[in-house]
């Protein structure tokens, strides 16, 4: 076997050896997270188009070029951000990172440009963030929730839409992340970058192959969402289950396939060409290696050879690394928060159900109401992540709220004064309505010591405190009062202001610093 090839095999075994924490953990979410199932074909098509590039690359005078050595160093160094911090598509991106470096230092940015998008294609395998993942998911839920009853209306059927619950009167369809599009989505936008990589036409016409897969998957799952709506209404709640209820999403996803494969169609007899899509979209094979020439194979890459040596070296000094283990501070569980409270204020507890305590991943949480005699209750809920860094984070109520059929009418930070039993400090305070009621709402992050509102910084801060002092717990705090008709709002805030002045102290003990 060749040298250089030789020397590129153990580059690549000691780079999967560096990041295979983040590697492990990123096919364990293939395996778990159905919205990123697809990641499996990512590498595989990856070699595809690079073996479609050969030809190419056999035409250049491929070069190992010296700098490829500080993309390597740049990777390594997110590698190991990502596995001190536990925060694992950092290391994903960087071994992404870290194989380009590979090929420039292997054969140089001549080559390296000839195979980059195949290289850019690989970080569609690196799953999103759990927080980004959340907060995508309940916006195209909201979305096709409402598009979905618009459709069921056109069909004479009579339904009230209740954030993403539609009500039928008889059964209530609830379109859950399960039905919010994701998993159409990213398997389609990946089909359309394939499908606007060999496509030959205009940029343009390439770009909004890959723009339109947002719009045809939520009207495509908005559609779904409706033939299950109509279906329930005249053939009964099992239409809403089993068997029937996943072909439906499979069979939906094969119209998107076949609205993608229509709009290039189109797209090629647009303007002057006027050509057949079998002969715009050049899914072409490499030309063979001509016959009667010698081959040849190129000369080691001393570069190449340096990054072989720099990649083995680190990949056994992180084996030789002791695992990271977060820093987890001594707590009270919220089981023992009291439900009798200074100023008479008796609190009554509550629970959240089963599949929404799954959805938040939170290690421990309190729910409850408290009132005190002539008063409007006021409810509690603090969540708490024991850690931070592996993808599961406190969900911002801005998100949250639209889910539960609220509007919000009012959002701005404001300070609270707490008078001398602690200090005051901001939170965000919403107003949301829902027909003729309305609710006034404070909620902040606890965060190691930090009480935030922005949620990039509580992103931002367990990166610098995982790093700094090996610690990512936090948690939310919500208080939500109701406003009462022809009530002045100003009496709302004094009320939740008097009750925050009363619970805060009591919560350093379940939210250490």
């Amino acid at each position: 076997m060749p040298a250089q090839w030789v020397v590129l095999a153990l580059a690549l075994a000691g780079l999967t050896a560096a990041f295979v924490n983040a590697l492990r953990f990123m096919v364990a979410t293939w395996d778990h997270v159905p919205e990123f199932s697809y990641g499996y074909f990512i590498p595989v098509i990856t070699l595809f188009l690079i073996w479609q590039r050969s030809d190419q690359l056999r035409q250049l005078e491929l070069r190992g070029s010296w700098s490829g050595l500080w993309l390597i160093v740049f990777a390594l160094a997110l590698g190991t951000v990502g596995d001190v911090s536990a925060i694992r598509f950092i290391s994903q991106y960087g071994f992404v990172i870290a194989l380009f470096g590979l090929s420039v230092c292997a054969i140089g940015w001549a080559g390296t440009r000839v195979i980059a998008v195949p290289l850019a294609f690989l970080l569609f395998m690196v799953p999103l963030p759990q927080f980004m993942l959340t907060e995508i998911s309940q916006k195209l839920q909201l979305v096709s929730s409402e598009i979905g009853v618009w459709l069921i209306r056109q069909f004479g059927v009579s339904v009230f839409l209740e954030g993403n619950v539609i009500d039928l009167g008889s059964y209530k369809l609830q379109v859950v992340d399960a039905c919010s599009g994701l998993r159409y989505l990213f398997p389609l936008m990946v089909l359309g970058l394939l499908a606007a990589y060999f496509f030959k036409g205009p940029l343009w016409q390439r770009a909004l192959i890959v723009a339109s897969t947002v719009p045809v998957t939520i009207f495509m799952n908005s559609l779904r969402i409706a033939v299950v709506g109509v279906s329930v209404e005249y053939y009964g709640s099992g239409m809403a289950e089993g068997l029937l209820h996943d072909f439906e999403g499979f069979f939906i996803f094969m119209v998107c396939i076949v609205v993608l494969i229509a709009e290039m169609s189109l797209l090629a007899r647009l303007g002057k060409r006027k050509e057949p899509l079998r002969d715009v979209f050049g899914l072409e094979y490499p030309d063979p290696f001509p016959k009667g020439v010698a081959f040849q194979y190129r000369r080691l890459s001393i570069p190449a050879l340096a990054s072989c040596i720099a990649i083995g070296a680190v990949a056994v000094w992180l084996h030789w690394l002791p695992d990271h283990e977060p820093v987890r501070p001594k707590r009270v569980a919220f089981s023992q928060f009291p439900m009798t409270l200074p100023g008479a204020w008796e609190g009554r507890p509550d629970r959240l159900e089963r599949d929404i305590v799954a959805t938040l991943a939170v290690d421990d949480y309190l729910i409850a109401n408290y009132a005190r005699p002539g008063t409007p209750w006021v409810n509690l809920y603090s969540a708490w992540y024991d850690s931070q860094s592996g993808g599961q984070s406190t969900h911002s109520p801005r998100t949250c709220i639209p889910g539960g059929g609220w509007a919000i009418t009012e959002l701005a930070e404001r300070p609270v004064d707490l008078g001398r039993s602690s200090a005051g400090f901001n939170v965000n305070r919403a107003i949301i309505q829902k027909g003729e009621h309305r609710q006034l709402v404070y909620y902040w992050f606890s965060q190691r010591g930090r009480t935030l509102t922005d949620e990039l910084a509580v992103k931002w801060y367990i990166l610098y405190d995982a790093l700094h002092t090996g610690r990512s717990d936090g948690g939310l705090v919500r208080l939500v009062t109701p406003v009462a008709p022809g009530e002045d709002i100003a009496q709302a805030d004094r009320r939740l202001t008097d009750f925050l002045a009363t619970v805060q102290p009591l919560l350093r003990d379940h939210m250490p610093e």
